[in-house]
């Protein structure tokens, strides 16, 4: 039993550290806001997070129309 529980929780840790990075990476290195995987992943995250990435690249795309998730109520704004 403790074994399954083991495995449960390293194959949890596992899966939560390929999405955050893979998250992570289209936030902070991603060379385009407009990432289909990566506006995905950002739609998934809670909304602290999302806020944070969407703000991050909102700074790193200056001037680019705002992805899917971190437009505001006109679509063509960032939140």
């Amino acid at each position: 039993m403790q074994k399954i529980l083991r495995l449960i929780i390293v194959l949890s840790v596992g899966i939560a550290m390929m999405f955050g990075g893979r998250w992570y990476a289209y936030v902070a290195l991603g060379d385009s806001p407009y990432d289909e995987v990566g506006i995905a992943l950002n739609g998934y995250m809670p909304a602290p997070l999302r806020n944070w990435g969407c703000h991050k690249m909102q700074t790193r795309f200056v001037g680019q129309m705002p992805p899917h998730g971190c437009a505001g109520p006109d679509g063509r704004s960032w939140l």
